[in-house]
């Protein structure tokens, strides 16, 4: 008989973890639910509690999703994460996966593939829906020069990258990741650098080929 797999669902809408504990709860193999708003709480609540697989958001205010990704590895090597995003762009994907998490679907996936993510990720195996799966191993065999520079931007570098690539202005982006504005200007200077790139509109035009945000 299986044990009860207990989880920590993280994501900053309450409605949304609501029906992520309705689904999850229809299972017999899933016990204890935490549940976590954003990134520097999921950490706490792990800390006390442990749970066998953290269910993760990507796009979270504060610490955001691949930091805390970062953060909870560092504090416990063993930690099992699935990340369940909205976005299917495969950037996304490859980067949770490079960060340590072991697996990553969608959200327009049925109830029945969440449960069935997280059960393989509490048995120790990994878990990423077939479709990304597949382009992951495409793109691995190409390996194009600008998706692979985007991959080498740190957790916070990319996090900046994608807000500034869709329109915000480095203040905003600074007061929805809670940094102070000379913390992103400086993190600005660093993207473009690293992408090889001078404007925000080549920033931009970059993000849309990579299909990071819709044009």
């Amino acid at each position: 008989m299986y044990s009860k797999i207990s989880v920590l669902l993280v994501d900053d809408h309450a409605v949304v973890r609501t029906g992520y504990k309705t689904y999850l709860s229809i299972s017999e193999r899933i016990g204890e639910i935490y549940e976590a708003d954003r990134g520097e709480s999921a950490c706490q609540i792990y800390d006390r509690h442990n749970p066998d697989v953290v269910v993760m958001d990507l796009s979270m205010p504060g610490l955001g999703g691949f930091e805390c990704i970062r953060r909870l590895l560092g504090r416990h090597s063993l930690c099992k994460i699935l990340v369940f995003s909205i976005h299917h762009e495969l950037v996304y994907v490859t980067r949770a996966i490079k960060a340590g998490a072991k697996g990553y679907i969608t959200k327009n996936n049925a109830p029945e593939t969440l449960i069935s993510a997280v059960c393989a990720l509490a048995e120790g195996q990994t878990y990423i829906e077939a479709e990304l799966a597949q382009k992951m191993a495409v793109h691995n065999a190409l390996d194009f020069d600008e998706y692979t520079r985007i991959k080498d931007l740190s957790p916070r570098e990319f996090d900046i990258f994608c807000l500034l690539a869709s329109g915000l202005s480095c203040k905003e982006a600074a007061e929805k990741l809670c940094l102070s504005y000379k913390t992103v200007s400086n993190h600005s200077t660093a993207i473009k650098e690293k992408l090889d790139i001078k404007t925000m509109s080549e920033l931009a035009l970059l993000a849309s080929r990579q299909g990071i945000v819709k044009t």
